[in-house]
């Protein structure tokens, strides 16, 4: 007959005596159990001691967490939470160096047990650790005891992060800063920087303030995965704290920016370029931590697509139209009569715009007012146009020439790639991750141009050749049904494919 389901049959053991073969009965108090444990070894005091597990975390027992006891466990009496608490906070007070170091090794260790945090916290055990890193005369194992300590506390959540006081910020800021510091201290500091900034919102700016981009890309170039893998999780908490009107400012000299510039600052190459050399080309396989760091970082910086996703474009603008007057500029100046009238050179606009491949051959503008796309399709149409003239130009007159039953218009085919390339990377989206999600490709530009859209409608030209052979138009392109669409999705998946494997 199986023993009741409120009977759990454990060990427990003591320091220097025989373990206990007890059944514990779940219906009956914890300090009654604990009561008859002391008594088995004749110990006074009961209310002293408390049962932790013997294996693993070796957590704290208590009436919350006593139902996930399994039979066969075993146990160990321990002093109570507020005793090992009391103890180790007068320890870690004390003169003698050896002691204190002692006391900061187990700290860091019963640090993440909950019922021992919120009874070293309620006793200013928080306050007690910060005023020994702001005082900055503990290095090596000691501090890095400390700041273990300090991060499985404040984890824990049971005081505000906007307690931290300035020069504590400072001062973890400054081992992140040094070029030579112990890897255990710099792991922990990325980590406590990374929890300020994603707890608090005033830290973000006191932290932002500390670190550059140069100071954080000497980290991504080390052989240790841990230390980059904690550098791209502090890169990606800054990059989703970032006022919106921070991210996509532009600037010269990448290395010099502080933090708050970190989303404007991943469309530098030479940041993208250190991510994929030292990361993603690196000679480790890539860690699930590492690969859920990358990936959340591809969707941030994807993402900063979408403003200009979402913008439409104002038929007023004459900046806006001056884009649109380039792209005909550029495919067409050559062809252009100096001499010929007005009401000619709007007959030859309008016939440009349409070999173009423009819906409205009269105002192009039009074309750009639906989102999404947006004003992003004509951000990559501009950009294949000043930066791979020769193929725009070869892509624009191959396909102007065809017949119309046949074509695969420049402008519509590029304002649908964007729009279907948003769709895929799920532009504006801040998803969940899942195992396995994501890319080995470097992390992209705020803008899919570079390696990416000039790529896709040249794919697209390709597999052109397989819809002229089923003679289908670009209307045919753009049916809702799977069947119809699955050419166009070709196109951009292939162009996914080059943009990933190219680099």
């Amino acid at each position: 007959m199986p023993p009741p389901a409120d009977i759990v049959k454990v060990a427990i053991e003591w320091p220097g005596a025989n373990a206990q073969l007890i059944e514990i009965d779940q219906k009956k108090p914890l300090s009654s159990i604990i009561r008859e444990v002391c008594d088995g070894w004749s110990l006074s005091g009961s209310e002293q001691f408390a049962l932790r597990y013997a294996d693993g975390p070796q957590l704290y027992i208590t009436e919350q967490s006593r139902s996930e006891i399994k039979n066969g466990t075993i146990l160990r009496l321990a002093i109570s939470p507020t005793r090992a608490a009391r103890q180790l906070l007068e320890r870690i007070q004390s003169h003698g160096m050896d002691a204190r170091l002692e006391a900061l090794k187990e700290l860091a260790k019963l640090s993440a047990d909950g019922t021992f945090a919120t009874e070293f916290i309620n006793m200013e055990g928080i306050v007690v650790l910060a005023r020994l890193v702001e005082s900055g005369t503990h290095f090596g194992e000691m501090l890095a005891f400390t700041l273990t300590a300090f991060l499985e506390l404040m984890d824990h959540g049971i005081v505000s992060w906007d307690l931290i006081s300035l020069s504590f910020i400072k001062q973890i800021a400054g081992y992140v800063n040094q070029p030579m510091v112990d890897v255990s201290i710099l792991q922990r500091s990325l980590a406590i920087l990374e929890s300020m900034v994603l707890n608090s919102h005033s830290l973000y700016h006191r932290v932002a303030q500390e670190i550059t981009v140069g100071q954080l890309i000497a980290h991504l170039q080390v052989s240790n995965q841990e230390i980059q893998t904690y550098a791209i999780a502090l890169i990606n908490a800054l990059f989703l704290k970032a006022p919106e009107d921070r991210r996509q400012e532009e600037h010269t000299n990448p290395l010099d920016l502080r933090l708050t510039e970190m989303a404007s600052t991943l469309a530098q190459k030479h940041l993208r370029s250190i991510i994929l050399n030292h990361i993603i080309r690196g000679n480790r396989p890539i860690k699930a931590e590492m690969a859920h760091q990358l990936y959340v970082l591809q969707v941030l910086t994807f993402n900063l697509l979408e403003e200009r996703m979402m913008t439409k474009m104002d038929p007023s603008d004459q900046a806006q139209r001056d884009i649109i007057f380039e792209l005909r500029r550029i495919a067409f100046d050559g062809d252009n009569d100096p001499n010929s009238s007005t009401e000619k050179r709007k007959a030859m606009y309008t016939k440009d715009y349409k070999m173009l491949g423009f819906t409205n051959h009269v105002n192009p503008a039009m074309d750009f007012t639906q989102t999404p796309p947006g004003m992003l399709a004509l951000d990559n149409m501009l950009y294949l146009a000043k930066l791979h003239q020769d193929t725009y130009i070869r892509i624009v007159l191959e396909n102007s020439s065809r017949e119309d039953k046949h074509e695969c218009p420049f402008g519509r085919c590029a304002i649908e790639l964007t729009r279907m390339l948003c769709e895929i990377l799920q532009v504006g989206e801040l998803r969940e991750y899942r195992r396995g999600d994501g890319h080995p490709a470097p992390i992209p530009t705020p803008t899919l141009q570079d390696r990416g859209i000039c790529r896709i409608v040249q794919k697209a030209g390709t597999c052109r050749l397989q819809l002229v052979q089923l003679k289908c138009d670009f209307s045919y392109l753009q049916c809702s049904a799977p069947f119809h669409n699955q050419h166009m999705h070709t196109a951009v998946f292939l162009g996914v494919k080059v943009l990933i494997t190219a680099q």
